[in-house]
């Protein structure tokens, strides 16, 4: 009998993401599961500083090598944060391994790619609770990986501040 596919669980460090690890040992025990963050590229080369006048801001000289060591160090926090992620999942009792990918468009999408990607039966996704102006404003990763998601999809809700 062949493994059963991976679970995906979507982990960024937060309380929410937390919740979902342990969701995800309580309705997968046992299960392999993949642990995923996502990091964002390029962050250097988009580096606003505030002007030596304290009234504005400014762009500050692209240099590449600079670019080179935030992006690296980056990925190595969110190498960091999905094996922290997996060494929680271990502890709910699954068999996790963690996975940090570049999110190129949007966290969802990215989310989503990856679990196409691996072949993953499900993606466990956290979600804080924001409701009303917070919401349209910050948008909703939960909400966008059901979009992008042709696996089921489980949201667990966690309110934001707990």
């Amino acid at each position: 009998m062949p493994e059963q596919a991976p679970i995906l669980i979507a982990y960024d460090g937060s309380s929410a993401s937390q919740a979902a690890v342990d969701a995800a040992g309580a309705l997968f025990a046992g299960a392999h599961a993949i642990v995923l963050t996502v990091w964002e590229p390029a962050l250097a080369e988009m580096m606003i500083v505030p002007d030596a006048t304290g009234m504005g801001s400014t762009m500050l000289p692209f240099d590449p090598s600079v670019a080179r060591d935030v992006e690296r160090a980056s990925e190595q926090h969110a190498q960091a944060v999905a094996a922290d992620g997996a060494r929680l999942a271990g502890e709910a009792g699954l068999q996790a391994q963690p996975l940090a990918v570049e999110d190129l468009i949007d966290p969802s999408e990215a989310i989503a790619a990856a679990a196409t990607e691996r072949g993953a039966r499900a993606i466990v996704v956290g979600s804080r609770g924001l409701g009303g102006l917070k919401s349209k404003l910050l948008g909703s990763t939960s909400k966008g990986v059901l979009q992008h998601a042709s696996q089921p999809v489980v949201v667990v809700r966690h309110p934001e501040g707990q």
